[in-house]
């Protein structure tokens, strides 16, 4: 780690003088990066005046709100160069570049798109490498299998209102069937079950994987997103629960769990099921973004894993991340007609409305992805006919191209042609962020995997803070203080109406007073 300079640096390390001290420090460099700790070495005495809470004489502390470029582990899962930039391929003519921006496992993403399956990719991401013919039919077996809900996960989801987002429903599903896996339950089990990496450990750690990707289980032994997101789909249609069939694929198994009605040997549209089936892989793992390091950030606790999908899936579930694509479609309605972008995007420049679906953490240029869902969707609207939307999304994104003002700010557009196709397909609008967490639990638990297994083993996850608060100060009796006043540092009032509105008005015994 960081210590004071003796002799001369080597060049994989970065040499840091410290002024308050006049030291120098050689701090290692490995695979591009340094490690923040080294920074703690570098401590100083208190400056004149410096605030105690500074802890200047326990060394330096590393700030980075938002973690813009903090590497908090090491990962051979997926891979993404945001600044190369996504024109090398068209959705008129796919190529393979060797220089992708996008890699899962080494492969890009266009040949797992054009080649693979979601579940296929599923196994790759979890393991490592494409599976055989064998150890693919085994994998999609295991999954498959887990196709049963028992009686009173029925129960739960219908105690929601019929109202209930199905996020909602998702995110408190996740985490009350893992109260029925005992064995896999650090803190009922003891907490190295998934770290040891033997064979029973690893076995262990499979079936909690199979369970959470097949979705669909019997309550008392296995738990299953895939139904509990149908569950939730199905609650808010006020449908009955469909058992799930046999002999169809995953993304066809889904959408005949959520829309068969008795038909007799109903079969899901192949065009929509592939289409399905390739968003799904598309959006199975997009490397450490906010779900999957909240993901790990729970899991680092070595909670069950059903809690800490539980936690991806309520990360997942806001507007500037799972929650974008729903948001993009609704700015799309407000919008209305392609006529009426210019006057939008005048709006936007004046902060008076907000912008969905254009700028993003990691790709300054285009995402990747979009041109492969650009594809699909033209398969899609083939057979569905054309989103009305679809040309307003486009004018918005031809007159976003062409302004300066979104060009000198890296705000690169990327039509949300995953909102449309899932609109083209019938699905409710707010029912987008759980087409988004149903794949993307296999990345969850990728990344989930690694780290149980990474060497050193676990670590929880306990950042520091900057503390900028109050100095110590003593108490002080509550008769001899002094109000503070003002927003953001007193409660807001509340504007009470209905029972409680008439309850405050009516007299009874032992009322306290109370304001409307």
């Amino acid at each position: 780690m960081g210590k004071p300079a003796e002799t001369s640096a080597p060049s994989s390390s970065l040499t840091v003088r410290d002024n308050r001290t006049g030291k120098v420090y050689n701090v290692p460099i490995a695979d591009n990066s340094v490690a923040a700790t080294a920074f703690k070495a570098m401590a100083a005495p208190r400056a004149a005046g410096e605030r105690e809470e500074n802890e200047t004489e326990k060394g330096l502390r590393v700030s980075d709100k938002g973690f813009l470029n903090t590497a908090v582990m090491r990962s051979n899962i997926t891979f993404i160069d945001g600044e190369a930039g996504g024109n090398r391929i068209s959705p008129e003519h796919p190529k393979v570049d060797s220089n992708n921006i996008y890699f899962r496992r080494g492969y890009p993403i266009e040949q797992l798109a054009l080649n693979s399956s979601h579940l296929e990719t599923s196994y790759l991401l979890i393991y490592g490498s494409l599976p055989t013919a064998s150890q693919l039919l085994e994998f999609e077996t295991e999954v498959m299998h887990h196709g049963t809900v028992h009686a009173d996960a029925e129960q739960f989801c219908r105690s929601f209102r019929y109202d209930a987002h199905p996020m909602a429903i998702l995110t408190s599903a996740f985490a009350y069937l893992g109260s029925y896996y005992r064995e896999g339950n650090p803190s009922l089990q003891g907490q190295n079950i998934f770290t040891r990496g033997d064979t029973a450990s690893l076995e262990l750690m499979d079936k909690q994987i199979y369970r959470l990707i097949g979705k669909a289980t019997t309550l008392a032994a296995k738990a299953n997103l895939l139904t509990a997101s149908r569950m939730a789909y199905r609650v808010r249609q006020g449908r009955d629960f469909v058992t799930p069939p046999t002999g169809l694929s995953y993304t066809g198994s889904f959408l005949y769990q959520m829309d068969h009605l008795g038909e007799e040997n109903y079969v899901p549209n192949p065009v929509l099921e592939k289409a399905l089936d390739v968003l799904f892989l598309l959006h199975a793992d997009h490397e450490l973004n906010a779900s999957a390091t909240t993901v790990l950030q729970t899991g680092s606790s070595l909670v069950d894993p059903y809690s800490a999908i539980a936690a991806g899936c309520a990360s997942l579930y806001g507007p500037l991340h799972g929650g974008a694509n729903e948001a993009v479609i609704r700015m799309l309605i407000s919008i209305g007609k392609p006529e009426n972008v210019p006057a939008f995007l005048e709006a936007v420049k004046k902060r008076e409305k907000v912008l969905s679906g254009f700028g993003h953490r990691v790709y300054k240029t285009s995402d990747p992805r979009s041109f492969i869902v650009r594809k699909t969707a033209d398969e899609v609207f083939k057979i569905t006919g054309k989103d009305e939307l679809l040309e307003t999304a486009m004018a918005l994104h031809e007159a976003a191209m062409k302004d300066e003002y979104f060009i000198k700010r890296k705000l690169a557009p990327n039509v949300d042609f995953c909102g449309l196709i899932y609109r083209a397909m019938g699905f409710p609008l707010d029912f987008f962020p759980v087409l988004f967490a149903v794949p993307r639990v296999v990345g969850w638990l990728a990344h989930w995997r690694q780290m149980m297994l990474q060497e050193g083993g676990v670590k929880i996850w306990r950042p520091r803070q900057i503390y900028v608060g109050e100095g110590k100060r003593d108490y002080v009796p509550v008769d001899k203080r002094v109000g503070v006043e003002g927003p953001k540092v007193t409660p807001s009032k509340v504007i009470h109406s209905g029972i409680t509105k008439r309850t405050n008005l009516a007299s009874f015994k032992g009322k306290v007073g109370a304001k409307l």
